[in-house]
């Protein structure tokens, strides 16, 4: 009878795999205030991120002589929503075509804290796996609980020796350090009335272990595409469909490596991106499946998951500080 029921448990939690392209293009990860600059802005971005895609295309071309790239683009509904679907959607797609891009999947940021009733970021906060700072003792509070996650041991709070003496100040220290540190300290959460609000590097992370093909819910697949068969999009964010398929391409949404192109104001933001994926306790049955399947194809990935995921950070054209005068 245990055996049976042994069994059965064993089966219900094997890790089911998905469909994987070789590479995931993100397209631009914009703010709202950028779209709420009108449709000139939006052609800057994307002017600029075809130069970017065109130079992306060719060294995967090097890798395969038919890679399987698709592209993604992730619209802010999280943090502000402006306008609609209705009106937004279109004028990207619009402006990405007028610059020559197509968009075969497109996402709301929104997907990366609950998609489909499924708590997304909460799973993946609670496979977070602090490096321990060389002589430390646990007296630091979880991430848990403290919201925050550092690379290292951050500077002591000042305090008084046993003989009363106030200690000097110690720096940070970075747990991987080369020769020196970059220590950074990268806040996952804040909380206000008793509601959780995830930060934006926290949600980025989400995001890319989705694109890389990493993310499990009890072994399910989670964000999976919806095909949008050409109809009118709705006038509510939330009618839409987390994650959605815009074209007929064969390419999978999930990919042995992603590239984002993005503005060089994100920089600070994926730095911590990739310093949240390196304490991230991955799915192991979904890094193994990875794992063989690039090998098989001769791509093998590296065993480090933010290694898998690399940006182009371009200067932004013209002051894009300013919304349009209408």
């Amino acid at each position: 009878m245990s055996e049976a029921v042994f069994q059965e448990t064993t089966a219900e939690l094997r890790t089911q795999s998905v469909p994987l392209s070789h590479l995931s293009l993100e397209l631009g990860h914009l703010y709202m205030e950028d779209f709420e600059a009108g449709p000139k802005r939006l052609g800057e971005h994307f002017a600029e991120v075809r130069v970017w895609a065109d130079a992306v295309r060719a060294s995967a071309a090097r890798r395969s002589k038919r890679p399987r790239i698709s592209t993604c683009f992730l619209i802010d509904d999280y943090f502000t929503r402006f306008s609609t679907p209705a009106e937004l959607i279109p004028m990207v797609l619009k402006e990405a075509e007028r610059a020559g891009l197509v968009i075969d999947y497109l996402a709301r940021e929104s997907a990366c804290a609950v998609a489909d009733r499924i708590e997304l970021a909460e799973s993946v906060m609670h496979r977070l796996v602090e490096s321990p700072p060389p002589g430390s003792y646990g007296s630091r509070p979880p991430v848990s609980q403290t919201g925050w996650l550092a690379n290292g041991q951050r500077t002591p709070s000042t305090s008084r020796s046993a003989l009363g003496a106030v200690k000097g100040w110690e720096p940070p220290q970075e747990t991987a350090a080369r020769n020196h540190s970059v220590f950074m300290d990268v806040e996952l959460w804040s909380e206000k009335d008793g509601k959780r609000l995830w930060s934006c590097p926290f949600l980025a992370a989400v995001w890319q272990l989705a694109r890389l093909g990493l993310l499990r819910h009890l072994g399910e697949p989670v964000l999976e595409a919806k095909d949008w068969q050409g109809e009118d999009f709705p006038h509510d964010w939330d009618r839409l469909p987390p994650l959605v398929r815009l074209t007929d391409t064969k390419a999978a949404f999930s990919a042995y490596r992603t590239c984002t192109l993005m503005p060089n104001r994100f920089l600070a933001v994926e730095d911590a991106v990739r310093l949240i994926l390196d304490q991230t306790d991955v799915d192991a049955g979904a890094l193994q499946q990875v794992a063989k399947r690039s090998a098989d194809e001769g791509m093998a990935v590296p065993a480090a998951v933010a290694q898998r995921a690399t940006y182009v950070f371009y200067e932004e054209p013209g002051d894009s500080s300013r919304p349009e005068e209408t």
